[in-house]
């Protein structure tokens, strides 16, 4: 039997989420049903000091005590309006967890990565889910560059020419923000729609970061697929079918989730990213398939837990907090 863990998960309020959908409250309440103790704490609440030398060693002791979060204990349960009893706020040691669960949603920003920073601080004696380093090396619409061979014909730039030329290869286009999440700011560009040039000094106005351009694939009418990865393998996945008149599936921006079976090509995008994903300590991946292409791969806080289990019966938070505990394991 594996022995109780300390789960510490960094999130956004708790207060806020949606129990039905929210795959950190499906990840909460599996480690509650294992035994597991429980902390919640934001980001914001976060701090890394200078610490305490311990007098051990022989280059005269080792730095402790560095980063900590004003964190309550949690108790989860599935009822509306009362899912949640925490204790009260308290200065939590992370080093002295077992686990960190880093959960908060993008946008990928320069608070998201001095996050990952400080929590380099503890990975690996603490198991920081998912390894924060990686997480920092491989925002999601960047990853997926390193398979060009799996992706949609794809462009990042802030080049206006080389823009336009992409736009008159490919004519009906997409235009992603690459640090943003929930589908916030994604363009479908028709060949005949007159607004290219607008958006784009509307953007370059406000930000210095470069933008996303995929061809459209008419295929997204029939879904956008999202795919769970454990610890590389593909376990489930549910189709997002986009609401009429709108080109993006999210389901937070009103996409339909649907059940749906993994095509062979679905295996052969995830055979190939799986041992990347692996090496890399990305234990719990979400990839977005569109027709026979990988539009993107999910490292932050995937979701899609939820749905999965009600359409297959299936629940991957088991197969999640597996893979944890066995991590947890070999390096004691």
């Amino acid at each position: 039997m594996t022995r109780q863990l300390k789960v510490a998960v960094q999130m956004d309020p708790i207060e806020s989420i949606n129990i039905d959908a929210d795959s950190t409250f499906a990840l909460m309440l599996e480690a509650q049903s294992r035994g597991h103790a429980l902390w919640h704490y934001e980001v914001r609440h976060m701090a890394l000091r200078e610490g305490v030398k311990r007098p051990d060693g022989p280059q005269g002791g080792k730095w402790e005590e560095r980063l900590f979060a004003r964190a309550r204990s949690v108790t989860v349960q599935r009822q509306h309006g009362a899912h949640y009893t925490v204790g009260p706020l308290e200065p939590l040691d992370l080093a002295s967890m077992d686990v960190v669960l880093m959960r908060q949603d993008p946008p990928f920003d320069m608070a998201y990565i001095t996050a990952t920073h400080l929590l380099e601080h503890i990975h690996p004696k603490t198991l920081v889910v998912n390894d924060p380093a990686n997480v920092r090396n491989a925002p999601e619409k960047l990853l997926v560059t390193h398979f060009p061979d799996l992706m949609p014909p794809t462009m990042i730039t802030w080049d206006t020419e080389a823009i336009r030329s992409f736009r008159a290869e490919h004519g009906d286009i997409i235009v992603k923000p690459l640090f943003g999440n929930g589908g916030a700011g994604v363009f479908r560009i028709k060949p005949d729609d007159e607004n290219l040039a607008s958006l784009l000094e509307m953007h370059f106005a406000r930000s210095r970061e470069p933008l996303m351009f995929q061809r459209y694939e008419p295929a997204v009418r029939k879904g956008d697929k999202r795919i769970i990865l454990v610890d590389g393998e593909p376990m489930g996945a549910i189709n997002r079918v986009p609401a009429a008149g709108e080109a993006r599936s999210n389901m937070h921006v009103g996409g339909r989730p649907e059940k749906c079976e993994m095509t062979a090509r679905d295996r052969e995008i995830c055979a190939a990213i799986g041992p990347t994903l692996r090496a890399q300590g990305l234990i719990f991946v979400g990839i977005d398939v569109i027709g026979d292409w990988l539009t993107e791969i999910n490292v932050t806080s995937p979701t899609g837990l939820q749905e999965i289990a009600r359409f297959d019966g299936v629940h991957l938070e088991k197969a999640i907090w597996d893979s944890i505990e066995a991590k947890v394991a070999a390096s004691a």
